[in-house]
């Protein structure tokens, strides 16, 4: 029995550490609210909103915070993830529904620190891992912004997570393994350009939450960077920004970079899927200068490419690929030519076009079943669209027609078979 006390005794002991050391990892870096929390707030200047509402184009804060036909910022859109959906609250001014209540000390502990006026840990479906890189003043002055929208009395849905995801306790642990607050470091031996890039690509922009590759908590895994990743539940896969056989732009002209962000579309290439949307939401409207960082930034991440050997051509079953080129011969050539050859300026080439060479072949499937369309933004107002084809075709013809493209005219990629149509 004096056994058995010593043994629940020390599992007891050792069951409080870990929650003194969880509730100390939530409250890490987290600065106290100021004492007079009633004092009269600061009326901001109106180049502080217009700074507020050109940052929160700068974050796509619409797009997660706007249903469609909604009010603007209302919230209430859906996003779904492996654990349940995690629906966007609303963050107008409204005093009851949306921030009235808060101020701009609210409001910075909820991005720089994950955490709602009232306490609540927030869930990162919120990207505050990237937006605690955000500065103080940006912050301000999204909260200025965000106070002159019009007030919309849309209550907060419910999250419908599954237990014990919906528990506060869950969302504790998951922060103190994979979230610590900071802020962004300027590194003194780059230019201010390359800085305020990789200020707008790792906070604001907050690529990495498609473009990272995810653990099995769900968390970003920032060392690995931006090196790709399945989007979770959408299927579409972005791309690797760091490899030149997917999506990488270490070998571009800046121009093109900018192009591809303010327009969607560019000489080296175009966004489809949850890019277009990035695109028609968010990157079309910032200036110049900061385009022109991003692109410095991008253009010099560091290569992840792994050594592969040559070897000879992959076999492929010639029944079919006699089917999939029948397909393709019925389907696609009218717009992307006999030979994969494409029409510049309407419909992208398939031969030697990396997009259809990745080793991933999510964003194929998900083009021909659903179509794929290019944002219209103001540089290309009238863009070109891939029609769905799921009505058309079953999963054997799509498998076979894209086994085809990405075997003929030059191409070397693997089959598509009913292990990747089933994933889709």
């Amino acid at each position: 029995m004096r056994r058995l006390l010593i043994l629940l005794a020390v599992l007891a002991s050792l069951a409080l550490l870990c929650v003194v050391a969880v509730v100390a990892l939530n409250t890490r870096g987290e600065d106290p609210l100021p004492a007079d929390m009633a004092a009269a707030p600061v009326t901001p200047s109106a180049a502080q909103v217009e700074r507020g509402r050109y940052l929160a184009l700068a974050g796509n804060c619409a797009g997660c915070h706007t249903t469609r036909g909604g009010a603007a910022y209302a919230g209430g859109v859906g996003i779904e993830t492996p654990f349940g959906t995690v629906f966007s609250s609303n963050l107008t001014p409204d005093p009851q529904a949306g921030i009235g209540s808060w101020n701009a000390a609210h409001f910075w502990r909820a991005m720089h620190n994950g955490r709602s006026k009232d306490g609540r840990l927030l869930y990162p479906a919120f990207p505050y891992p990237n937006f605690t890189r955000v500065t103080r003043e940006d912050s301000d002055a999204l909260f200025a912004y965000l106070r002159s929208v019009a007030p919309a009395p849309t209550p907060n849905l419910a999250h419908q997570l599954r237990f014990p995801y919906d528990t506060q306790a869950a969302l504790a642990v998951w922060r103190a393994l994979s979230f610590t607050p900071g802020g962004f470091v300027a590194d003194p031996a780059r230019p201010a350009e390359w800085n305020r890039g990789a200020y707008l690509v790792e906070g604001l922009g907050h690529c990495i939450a498609c473009h990272g590759t995810r653990n099995v908590l769900g968390a970003t895994e920032e060392k690995l960077g931006l090196s790709g990743g399945l989007i979770p539940v959408e299927n579409w896969y972005a791309p690797s920004l760091t490899s030149k056989r997917e999506a990488g732009v270490a070998n571009w002209d800046p121009r093109d970079i900018v192009a591809l962000l303010k327009t969607g579309t560019s000489p080296r290439g175009s966004v489809m899927g949850p890019m277009a949307d990035v695109v028609f939401r968010s990157t079309q409207y910032l200036d110049e200068a900061d385009l022109q960082a991003m692109a410095v930034y991008l253009k010099e991440l560091p290569a992840s490419e792994a050594a592969t050997a040559g070897g000879a051509p992959i076999r492929r079953d010639a029944r079919v690929m006699e089917r999939g080129g029948k397909i393709y011969d019925q389907r696609c050539a009218y717009c992307h030519g006999d030979v994969g050859q494409g029409a510049l300026g309407a419909y992208p080439p398939l031969a030697g076009n990396r997009a259809v060479l990745m080793a991933s072949t999510a964003n194929l499937i998900q083009v021909v079943r659903h179509g794929g369309f290019l944002p219209a933004t103001a540089g290309n107002p009238r863009p070109y669209g891939m029609p769905p084809f799921n009505q058309a075709l079953d999963d054997d013809e799509v498998a076979a027609v894209l086994t085809f493209v990405r075997g003929s005219w030059g191409n070397d990629a693997p089959a598509v078979g009913a292990r990747e149509m089933m994933r889709r």
